[in-house]
């Protein structure tokens, strides 16, 4: 197999976060007795976006991007809401939602074997683990390794710093990132000095200036990358 150590992001990479977003966001605004617009839908995906690119930067928390969203959103409607309790119900339901991505069980199943594996998210930490532990995928990696945790997010240097130093033995040219963020995963990986592979499952825009290693289109696309056969 031509890498030893393989990082995982988690959403949109081997969980479904487009689909457990818009169950959470249907079942909170339910809940709330408020109308689901699609225009709000589409605001409060470019919200969020720019949020946590923001936080990627340095330049917001993840405590500021999560509980001032709602808040933010709901000033471009004219309304006041409770914003930090509205995203612990966001989260509640975020919790429960751990959708496969086409492939991905096969993938781990085959790659488990031949080498390690670990996550590497800038997700919440309970949100993260209680989703992987439900989706059964747990079990498959020696370590999670959460923003929130190491208190540094992808793309900065001190949180790939920190997942270096805590995997015994790492060698870096055998090493491969792999997820859907060219701003975190790719960008970051790059400037860690590992292989870095985007998959650009939701056919995003490329960023001239980050440039992966690799682009995958389907995760059965990482099987000759990573010189594997399917089980």
């Amino acid at each position: 197999m031509k890498y030893h150590t393989l990082l995982f992001d988690v959403d949109d990479t081997l969980l479904d976060f487009q689909q457990t977003e818009a169950e959470a966001l249907h079942q909170l605004f339910a809940e709330q007795g408020i109308e689901l617009t699609p225009e709000i839908r589409t605001s409060y995906k470019a919200l969020n976006h720019h949020l946590w690119r923001e936080f990627e930067k340095g330049q917001m928390t993840r405590d500021e991007v999560t509980g001032n969203r709602f808040g933010l959103l709901f000033q471009q409607f004219g309304k006041t809401v409770d914003s930090q309790a509205m995203d612990q119900r966001y989260r509640h339901y975020l919790n429960q939602g751990h959708h496969w991505i086409p492939g991905s069980h096969e993938l781990l199943e085959a790659v488990s074997s031949e080498a390690e594996l670990y996550i590497v998210t800038n997700g919440v930490s309970q949100t993260q683990h209680r989703r992987l532990t439900d989706a059964r995928m747990i079990h498959y990696f020696r370590e999670i390794f959460v923003s929130e945790a190491i208190g540094a997010q992808k793309p900065l240097k001190a949180f790939f710093d920190h997942v270096f130093a805590n995997i015994p033995e790492l060698d870096k040219e055998r090493t491969v990132i792999i997820g859907d963020s060219l701003t975190s995963d790719i960008k970051g990986g790059n400037e860690a000095g590992i292989d870095t592979i985007w998959f650009n499952k939701n056919k995003l825009p490329e960023i001239p200036e980050i440039q992966p290693t690799y682009r995958i289109d389907s995760l059965e696309e990482l099987y000759p990358l990573l010189e594997i056969s399917p089980h």
